[in-house]
């Protein structure tokens, strides 16, 4: 039941047509769905030419295929500049990094810092724990090929959003465990983290906007296979699920009140902030999953992009 009065008003228009079309039941449809929105979308954003960009194949994981990483760097920087790892969202199912170039080019640009942007392979097809080991490949190539790309391997932040910022938190615990990647920090936009689907703190009925809980069902049970809904689930593949989070980088996290995750992802900061790792929360009222990409003209929007911004501009400098 949808509580459109607790709505953003400049969020409203987007809401519904999301909401109709978004369903996880059938994967195909969904991802043929995203990639035509994300494609008419892309169709009307501006040009970049301050901004090249060039593709890297780089190992994966063991026995398993090459990842490409698509760069992004301002121009006129000669000198080695802090860098972004990104994470693309999509309900462990959905998305590409193509579907997400127009993002990385904003947020190279508001950062002034490279960018690199993983293409892991994607749920069910390839359940647990293949995206996040794509995602780990990936940043320990960037971390020990640093000086190819003319940035600092003391500098590196992990973003994700969504399901992106799920594996952005999993790939910071892999790396603080595996310990061969330095990470000085991670911002995890509106993260997927509890396969445990619990209710929202905010939302009173069981369904939301745009990311319902049926549809976050659907992407937990692809990712993780088997092991759903057993005692079995590992805690990088579910971060939620983590006792000790001790030793993390400085974090950043946000969440609109009507996000399905916000119950989860306010529980990660404080188990964060126990720990003694700086935390940065914020929570946008009104606002639903992945408002600041459906609706970026909005001001509740452009604020949040710009507090993101900022918090790595900041992080990094």
């Amino acid at each position: 039941m949808y509580q459109q009065h607790r709505l953003d008003p400049d969020l409203a228009p987007y809401a519904a047509p999301m909401t109709d079309w978004l369903k996880l039941e059938d994967i195909p449809a969904a991802r043929a769905g995203l990639e035509a929105m994300l494609g008419q979308m892309a169709a009307q954003a501006p040009e970049f030419p301050d901004i090249e960009t060039h593709d890297e194949r780089v190992p994966g994981p063991k026995k398993a295929p090459d990842i490409m990483l698509r760069v992004y760097r301002p121009q006129g920087h000669t000198g080695r500049l802090p860098v972004v790892y990104y994470i693309h969202g999509g309900g462990m199912v959905l998305g590409s990094v193509a579907g997400s170039d127009v993002y990385c080019k904003n947020l190279c640009r508001a950062v002034v810092a490279t960018v690199v942007s993983v293409e892991y392979r994607l749920a069910p097809e390839h359940p647990y724990p293949a995206p996040l080991e794509d995602c780990y490949a990936g940043l320990l190539w960037l971390s020990e090929n640093a000086g190819k790309l003319n940035v600092d391997a003391k500098r590196i932040a992990i973003m994700g959003d969504s399901a992106g910022g799920g594996l952005a938190t999993g790939l910071g615990l892999l790396a603080r465990d595996r310990k061969k990647i330095k990470i000085a920090f991670q911002a995890l936009i509106y993260p997927m983290i509890d396969d445990r689907n619990v209710k929202s703190a905010r939302v009173a009925k069981g369904d939301h906007y745009v990311w319902s809980r049926a549809n976050n069902k659907h992407g937990w049970q692809a990712y993780l296979g088997r092991k759903f809904g057993t005692a079995s689930v590992p805690v990088y593949a579910a971060p939620a699920r983590a006792k000790n989070v001790a030793g993390l980088p400085p974090t950043y996290i946000c969440s609109g009140d009507m996000d399905l995750f916000l119950k989860e992802d306010m529980a990660l900061a404080a188990k964060l902030m126990a720990a003694h790792v700086p935390v940065e929360l914020h929570i946008y009222p009104g606002a639903f999953h992945g408002f600041d990409s459906l609706a970026g003209t909005a001001e509740i929007s452009q604020r949040a992009t710009a507090d993101i911004a900022r918090a790595l501009r900041r992080a990094l400098a």
